[in-house]
């Protein structure tokens, strides 16, 4: 069996290598700082959901992150390391089998075993709850009970990244309690008579009946964990006001060391301005989320400190290969040659970000900065559309939301465009509206971008690109290769690292070629706290971990 040494400090990496000043908010003296007290981060958005299986949104994986706790979790260099799980070993290519902590109890006092993790995998996937994080654990084909300590995890094929996987916000766990009294509270709402006990065990014998309940239930299921959200986490639920803040406090009976503020406030601000006053003035001890025109105000201040770092993600101008001409690569290699990537960074990033090459960012498995990209290239675009016969152009249609950001890389592409003879509208979409229209295929041209959630490449392409993806899912280029198919499935299935490499620098080559998207930018995530933080930590997925915080006197 492999083992591991349990590491607290899990998700996180110092602030001396992401901060861009000279501040060092991981060091101080008894002196200087004290324990208690409440913290208040302003953020741009509220969470949508405290259910980890409810969203998929960053927002609510913030405050989550200090809720729950999954199985095992990452370092800074993005290595699996335990958690909830002590050890771990690969027993076959399907199965993995799991030893867990015995000193884990949750927020309400119930014990954390290996019934626990069977209730949330089996829950996370129940068509009934209808999770959005259902494909990183649909390869998931039965959790097995051992002991009450050890659970057998076997997936329906070889499926490299399960660790990965379990490290995401959707591998939270919740307590069985209060999954139980969800069930219970949807049969009853939904008038079925049946105990909770029975339908768990329509599972094992009557899946279609199983089935059947869940879609019946599904309109009452989730009311109690977004009422309930207890986890194992060093924080738990204080109160909760939608649209205005979430206030979390501290869990005394934390298996690990408990953490030393009595309090965290997410407060929701939407402008920026108005989050910049907050940090200004000291009502607000950190901010998140703020335009990168900001920044050099930030800076200015001897009161306050940027932290900022590259997010695992990427953002992107995504095409429709669905409709013509876009679905001619040499139009969509045309129009890449004609986006410059280091002016729009520049111009309208504030030089945040840093321009990539292809669709995986450096820290990830595949990555290679040897790769040959479209560069810009005015002439050679415009070559493309000769040969491909538009060289008189043609009307386009690009869609964008309300982020000021993406609105003006929509109107330089807009101008850009004009220089191939294209037309280009540019329409402004609310939020909801906005990932609708793109998801149904009525759309040209479009502006999105993609966090990785594990850190592995299999979450960085196969949501985007592979065919069984189209729509909502993520995939709202509509593009279908069956080579590319391939190879994203033979990578997510190649146990191998070095084999697994050279199949996902295939992959970005072949992406490449194909051009469904202009991959610009791998996103700088935007935080800022003021001086008397001192212990504070981000994670390369943008989630604050608060357990050391002290406030400086």
């Amino acid at each position: 069996m492999k083992k591991v040494t349990i590491v607290f400090s899990f998700f996180c990496f110092l602030v001396l290598a992401g901060c861009t000043d000279d501040g060092d908010v991981g060091s101080e003296t008894e002196s200087q700082s004290q324990s208690g007290g409440d913290f208040i981060l302003s953020t741009n958005s509220d969470l949508v959901s405290l259910d980890p299986h409810g969203s998929s949104d960053l927002p609510s994986d913030k405050v989550r992150n200090t809720i729950y706790e999954g199985l095992v979790t990452q370092n800074a260099e993005l290595e699996i390391e335990p958690l909830l799980a002590e050890e771990w070993e690969q027993v076959d290519d399907e199965t993995w089998l799991f030893t867990l902590r015995e000193d884990v109890s949750f927020h309400d006092g119930s014990p954390f075993n290996a019934e626990v993790v069977k209730a949330n995998f089996d829950r996370i996937v129940d068509p009934g709850i209808a999770s959005p994080r259902v494909n990183l654990f649909e390869m998931i084909e039965s959790v097995e009970i051992l002991d009450e300590y050890q659970v057998e995890i076997t997936t329906e094929y070889p499926f490299a990244p399960l660790l990965n996987h379990l490290t995401n916000d959707g591998g939270g766990m919740i307590s069985k309690r209060v999954i139980d009294e969800d069930y219970s509270n949807a049969l009853e709402e939904a008038d079925i008579d049946i105990t909770v006990e029975d339908f768990y065990s329509l599972r094992e014998t009557d899946i279609e009946r199983y089935n059947e309940i869940s879609d019946d239930i599904s309109e009452y299921l989730h009311t109690i964990v977004e009422q309930k959200p207890i986890g194992t986490g060093y924080l738990q639920l204080e109160t909760r006001n939608p649209g205005e803040s979430t206030t979390l406090s501290r869990f005394d009976d934390y298996w690990g060391t408990p953490a030393k503020l009595d309090t965290v406030t997410y407060k929701v601000v939407a402008e920026s301005g108005s989050q910049l006053a907050e940090l200004e003035t000291g009502t607000s001890h950190m901010i998140s989320g703020f335009d990168s025109s900001s920044i050099e105000r930030i800076e200015d201040n001897p009161e306050t400190h940027m932290f900022t770092f590259h997010s695992i993600s990427m953002e992107y101008v995504g095409f429709n290969t669905s409709k013509e001409p876009l679905d001619d690569k040499r139009v969509r290699q045309a129009i890449t040659h004609i986006f410059d990537k280091e002016e729009v960074l520049e111009g309208i990033y504030n030089g945040t970000g840093r321009a990539l090459n292809g669709p995986l960012q450096p820290e990830v498995l595949g990555y290679d900065d040897t790769i040959e990209v479209l560069e810009y290239d005015v002439d050679r675009a415009k070559a493309l559309m000769e040969e491909a016969g538009y060289e008189d152009g043609f009307e386009v249609s690009i869609i964008t939301n309300d982020a000021p950001e993406r609105i003006d890389v929509a109107i330089y592409l807009q101008e850009a465009l004009a220089t191939l003879n294209i037309e280009a509208t540019v329409e402004q979409i609310e939020w909801g509206a906005y990932l609708e229209r793109a998801s149904t295929g009525d759309h040209d041209i479009f502006l999105l971008g993609l966090p990785n959630t594990t850190g592995d490449p299999d979450q960085g392409l196969w949501p985007l690109y592979h065919s069984s993806m189209i729509g909502s899912q993520g995939n709202r280029f509509f593009f279908e290769n069956d080579e590319l198919d391939g190879l994203l499935e033979a990578g997510r299935q190649e146990s191998d690292i070095e084999a697994r490499e050279q199949i996902y620098q295939e992959a970005q080559r072949m992406l490449i070629e194909e051009a469904p998207s202009i991959f610009m930018r791998q996103a700088e995530s935007t935080n800022a706290y003021r001086d008397e933080v001192e212990g504070l930590t981000i994670d390369r997925y943008n989630k604050p971990d608060f357990r050391n915080v002290t406030l400086r006197n």
